[in-house]
């Protein structure tokens, strides 16, 4: 089998800290003849103050190989690169340096709504996208009505995509991805949007694209079963850099005692500027001069401190998290119009800090994560970032923790017996 993808040396950098506005050429030259002294030492300085600590590197030195036909996953925490990777080998966005080699037309899934223009139809976007592949109309007109059934968006098929829901946008994307027939199919996590049912019917096209047509997929997830069911290679990958690759279950166990292993009270979340809301940091504590760097024990109580930023005046915005527990079951979804009567809080453009406590925690010993969520009315995605921080709970009686047994909480439920149909003596 011949490599489909080569990757080399493969390095991306980014610049955090101020951002200034837009300022046009005239205005540039504008400055260069009135103070062209002034203009280069403003540049000069600028050079200078552009040091390392405004620098994040966001990829290093990664390296691989992808054979024709072969179904790669790619994990790693939240933050770890693998989104900048995936957004390099569809041509989004360039690299800093290294090489990508890539032998086939690339289809990518990355973000709800990625390849989409919101003013359009569904069926003009269908078209846009074949387009955007380089497919000819004959050629997506042949694999149109598979699409639409795909999707099942026949009655939404006129209306103009930027008033589909999130779950739609997913279901017409991932259709329009798989059926107009790229050599790679990349994917990231954003199937977790859909519903159960739709994840499992994508799942089951992935297998049949790589086994029947032998198109190459790059699948990127949290759902560690779907990547142990799905890819027969996985990556690993950390901080920018590969850990490790090879057979999906090793790959999978290492991948999970690395994690168990960490301690995360504090996380800075990766910039993104193609949404409303930028939620930028998530921190976890509990009472005043009480430490958490081993986790959470059962009954203890969990603070939560989110810190966002609202690019645009918004009424009609919600902001929730999900906590799951490290075998994909949803445990508690929770929002802030929840401790707002259940109204909509309005936002003004800046910077913003939530707090959230959940009072009695209950939990099961074991990992659990917390995934964020922007939405609108009927849960129309903004944005949906999952696996945003992880953290452990435990009970300092390790011969109690044996006898809970299965399920999601601990039960504080008492027992009384009492004896029926017995004589009294």
């Amino acid at each position: 089998m011949s490599s489909i993808i080569e990757v080399k040396n493969l390095s991306k950098k980014y610049t955090i800290g101020d951002r200034q506005g837009y300022v046009a050429l005239r205005d540039v030259m504008m400055n260069i003849i009135k103070s062209p002294l002034s203009w280069f030492g403003n540049k000069v300085k600028l050079a200078v103050t552009h040091n390392k600590y405004n620098e994040f590197w966001a990829l290093k030195n990664v390296s691989f190989s992808v054979e024709k036909g072969e179904v790669l996953g790619i994990i790693g925490r939240n933050g770890a690169g693998k989104s900048t990777l995936l957004k390099i080998l569809s041509q989004i966005t360039p690299p800093t340096g290294g090489e990508v080699r890539l032998g086939g037309r690339v289809g990518s899934l990355l973000e709800v709504g990625t390849g989409f223009h919101p003013e359009l139809t569904g069926r003009e976007n269908i078209y846009l996208n074949g387009a955007i592949l380089g497919m000819k109309k004959k050629e997506i007109k042949a694999k149109f009505n598979e699409i639409v059934k795909f999707a099942e968006i026949e009655k939404f098929l006129d209306t103009p995509v930027k008033r589909y829901s999130s779950g739609m946008y997913v279901r017409l994307a991932f259709a329009v991805a798989a059926h107009l027939e790229p050599e790679v199919l990349i994917i990231d996590e954003v199937l977790a949007v859909g519903d159960a049912d739709f994840q499992r019917k994508c799942l089951g096209k992935m297998s049949d694209i790589t086994k029947k047509d032998g198109r190459t997929v790059l699948f990127v997830s949290h759902n560690l079963d779907a990547v142990e069911r799905l890819c027969s290679r996985t990556m690993l990958i950390n901080d920018g850099e590969v850990v490790s690759i090879g057979e999906t279950k090793e790959i999978i166990a290492l991948y999970k005692s690395k994690v168990s292993s960490l301690t995360v009270k504090e996380m800075i979340l990766p910039p993104r500027d193609n949404t409303i809301v930028v939620f930028e940091k998530i921190s976890m504590n509990t009472d005043d001069a009480v430490d958490v760097s081993d986790g959470f024990e059962i009954g203890q109580k969990i603070r939560i401190k989110l810190e966002f930023n609202i690019k645009e005046s918004a009424k009609d915005i919600e902001i929730s998290f999900k906590l799951r527990n490290s075998h994909e079951v949803d445990i508690m979804f929770s929002s802030l119009s929840d401790s707002c009567g259940f109204k909509f809080y309005e936002f003004q453009p800046g910077k913003y800090s939530a707090e959230i406590e959940i009072p009695n925690n209950f939990l099961m010993p074991g990992l659990y994560h917390i995934d964020l969520f922007a939405t609108r009315p009927g849960f129309a995605g903004i944005d949906a970032q999952k696996d945003v921080i992880c953290f452990r709970v435990f009970s300092r009686n390790t011969i109690k923790e044996i006898n809970y047994g299965m399920g999601c909480v601990v039960s504080n439920a008492t027992w009384s017996v009492t004896p029926l149909g017995r004589k009294t003596s």
